[in-house]
């Protein structure tokens, strides 16, 4: 079918009267090789949206330009089928409402945003979904509350369960624990965990099939049609389309904690050595055995400590609230004492913690322990410093528990550094360096749960903590491999009640994900896109950089290093496009020759009008709202800005600098989200990777004989609207220090 473009700008919201709009009809007409090019006075209204329905129809248009606002406002409405691509043209929150109306630069800044788009428009086609016979069955890894919810919950829903427990039986840590946190008001009474009745439950739910005393041997495949090896005694194998990892926390290694006393006698045990003991007969001295009078808690028990647990396990303070109760119930007279950095007991737990102290027989003070040791007459001494009382005290108890920090089971010990001079094969075995070398190249996971067989390692990637990396605040569930979610402890320190309700999320992840797949379409952030990307495999040189750097192992690679794409795995971000420096990567509806078209068609005035040109490639993610959002604040800057939406900055090529340059702009920035230990990227490390490749475009720079100023990146979270005008004004100042571009007019 020929592409035929139909342009339609809207007049509404303050752009008539900030430009001529007759104007740009005629730019989308004769420049922009539109077959139809209109305006209205409102463009999405019923009267507007009718009268581009009709134009489809009688003038068989199927490219369209919807010039307008945002396309993050009524994103759904100019959607007119599957064969009719539109493209949104902002000439609202980023021309009108941010430059001068009625201004010259301003009108030229409005021609060119239809230019881009036209341009756009003809070169991009539909895309066609990736249609597999998938299967929508879930597989849940780990039989605690976790892991017994969100099977629970993805039954519930009418979808088939299978449910791995490594254990010979389910119910997990819930099973030692002899009695939990409150759960209804007034929220001072303990209560029970409930798990044995959610075992019954599992066990009576026909839709879900539960493997005890059963661990992974690998997952092969990718969403829809995961490939999984079971082993419990005799291979089991089944195909799944989602997995949820719901595999839980270890306590931290107690030994390590000989600087609290740990190891200097029996009487000092851990939270989870004490609700072994009060599930187990009660409390006692375990030295010999004897009834106690004193206990003393100690807090934060190598969390929040750079040398052990660096972060807040959350639940610990409640755990020692809970455990004080315990002592109270068993012995009424006992004196108990809890030192703290920071009790946290927070929400309706505020008023457990208030019920608590109001036992005046448990003391709470804050403070730091200075040292642990055993006296001369059995007991442990407890020294703290910096006390509320302003004061150094010393607590003498006949037990101190210690309240240890929650590992996730995805966290790894870091291997032992291989001596100077000694080769990996004569550490570890001639055998093992080939795997080793293969995971030290991509994998960033050494955890040996799910078993992937992926390029770039056999489990999760992890955040330094070992927790499974996601983007923590838009996407909590979802990590870096399409398709698995991580539940309950094993994404953060939580609680059984917290565990559970994270379940939820986690099945209805899953749920989405087997249905999407199903459909062809991508999971979040693109969520919905039907696009996937294609490999023009014949000018591939191996150079691996594609299957290095996607960061959700969605390529794997031959004996000859050629890449494997998984198109199921993919989360559409374009980060292999931006790779590849022969460019053979493409979408339908997204690639390097459409970004390049739209950079061509960008009118450059010579050098003599002293109209600097810049283009700016903006992240769509969090930079490219807080753009818009700059706009809706009707905040002002330069008008010599181009911008150019990039699915992630990952996905920017370098070659398209090099035709900016070439095509006279005089600089070019880059927008992307925030990276670091604290990322924002919703792609995880696009913007880490956009800054790795400007050694490259600097050297690209050298080669032209221009100036390295003529390039920034910078990062922009969703709430720095107010930086926008800051970021283009200053880039225009040094763009007019540093003169035109010299090919401006070649």
């Amino acid at each position: 079918m020929d592409t035929k473009v139909g342009v339609y700008i809207c007049k509404g919201c303050d752009i008539a009267k900030s430009m001529d709009v007759d104007k740009l009809v005629e730019i989308g007409t004769s420049e922009g090789g539109a077959a139809v090019c209109k305006s209205h006075d409102i463009l999405c209204s019923q009267e507007g949206l009718d009268l581009i329905k009709a134009d489809i129809e009688s003038e068989g248009i199927n490219r369209i330009v919807v010039a307008a606002c945002s396309v993050r406002v009524f994103p759904e409405l100019f959607e007119f089928g599957k064969d009719t691509l539109t493209d949104r043209a902002n000439l609202r929150e980023q021309v009108a409402w941010c430059h001068e109306p009625n201004d010259e630069d301003t009108q030229m800044l409005a021609e060119d945003v239809i230019r881009m788009a036209c341009a756009k428009v003809k070169v991009i086609e539909p895309p066609e979904p990736l249609i597999e016979e998938t299967s929508k069955d879930i597989m849940v890894v780990g039989g605690g509350i976790t892991g017994m919810t969100a099977a629970k919950n993805a039954s519930a829903a009418g979808y088939k369960v299978t449910l791995i427990e490594k254990e010979d039986k389910l119910g997990g840590w819930a099973t030692k624990y002899k009695k939990v946190f409150p759960k209804h008001p007034p929220y001072k009474n303990l209560e029970d965990s409930g798990y044995e009745q959610l075992i019954k439950d599992i066990e009576a739910d026909g839709n879900i099939t539960v493997h005890t005393s059963t661990t992974v041997e690998k997952t092969a495949g990718q969403p829809g049609k995961f490939e999984v090896a079971l082993q419990n005694g005799s291979p089991t194998e089944l195909t799944v389309g989602s997995i949820v990892l719901a595999t839980g926390w270890n306590p931290y290694d107690p030994e390590k904690l000989s600087y609290l006393g740990y190891g200097i006698s029996p009487d000092v045990v851990t939270n989870t050595q004490m609700e072994e003991m009060v599930s187990n007969g009660g409390v006692k001295r375990p030295s010999d055995g004897k009834e106690i009078e004193s206990i003393a808690f100690i807090q934060c028990a190598g969390s929040r400590d750079q040398d052990h647990l660096p972060y807040c396990s959350s639940v610990c303070c409640r755990v020692s609230l809970k455990q004080a109760l315990y002592v109270r119930e068993q012995y009424p007279n006992a004196k108990i004492y809890v030192i703290y950095k920071d009790l946290r007991s927070p929400a309706q737990y505020e008023r457990f913690y208030a019920s608590v102290q109001e036992d005046e027989g448990i003391f709470f003070t804050k403070g730091e322990i200075a040292g642990v040791e055993k006296t001369d007459d059995g007991k442990i001494a407890v020294n703290v410093e910096e006390t509320l009382l302003g004061e150094d005290i010393q607590v003498k108890a006949d037990m101190v528990v210690l309240a240890a920090g929650m590992v996730p089971t995805t966290k790894v010990d870091e291997p032992e550094p291989v001596a100077e001079g000694e080769t990996a094969e004569a550490a570890e075995g001639e055998g093992e360096a080939a795997d080793g070398k293969k995971e030290a190249e991509g994998a960033e996971s050494g955890a040996k749960i799910l078993n992937l067989t992926y390029r770039q390692g056999t489990d999760l990637p992890t955040l330094k903590y070992g927790f499974p990396d996601s983007h923590f605040i838009c996407f909590p569930y979802e990590t870096r491999r399409t398709g698995i979610y991580a539940a309950g402890c094993v994404r953060a320190p939580m609680d059984l009640d917290q565990s559970s309700r994270d379940a939820h999320g986690a099945a209805l992840k899953s749920i989405q994900a087997v249905e999407s797949i199903g459909r062809g379409a991508a999971v979040h952030p693109r969520a919905g896109d039907l696009s996937y990307p294609d490999f023009f495999m014949q000018r591939c040189t191996q150079c691996k950089r594609c299957t290095e750097e996607c960061p959700f192992g969605a390529l794997d690679e031959d004996e000859k290093g050629n890449p494997l794409p998984n198109p199921l795995r993919c989360r559409r971000c374009g980060v292999c496009l931006g790779a590849c420096p022969e460019r053979i990567v493409s979408f339908k509806n997204y690639g390097v020759h459409m970004i390049s078209e739209m950079i061509k068609a960008v009118e450059i005035p010579d050098e003599f009008e002293e109209k600097p040109r810049i283009l700016a490639f903006v992240c769509e993610n969090d930079a490219m709202p807080s753009v818009d959002m700059a706009g809706v604040k009707r905040m002002k800057y330069n008008s010599m800005v181009r911008i150019i939406p990039l699915r992630c900055l990952g996905s920017m090529n370098t070659v398209w600098i090099s035709d900016a340059l070439a095509s006279g702009f005089d600089g070019v920035i880059l927008i992307g989200c925030k990276k670091g230990d604290d990322y924002q990227c919703h792609f995880i490390k696009g913007s880490e990777l956009a800054e790795y490749r400007m050694d490259n475009v600097r050297e690209k720079l050298k080669q032209l004989v221009l100036e390295e100023e003529r390039v920034e990146i910078h990062e922009l979270a969703i709430t720095d609207f107010h930086r926008v005008p800051e970021l283009f004004d200053a880039f225009l100042e040094t763009m007019e220090t540093v003169g035109p571009n010299p090919y401006k007019d070649m």
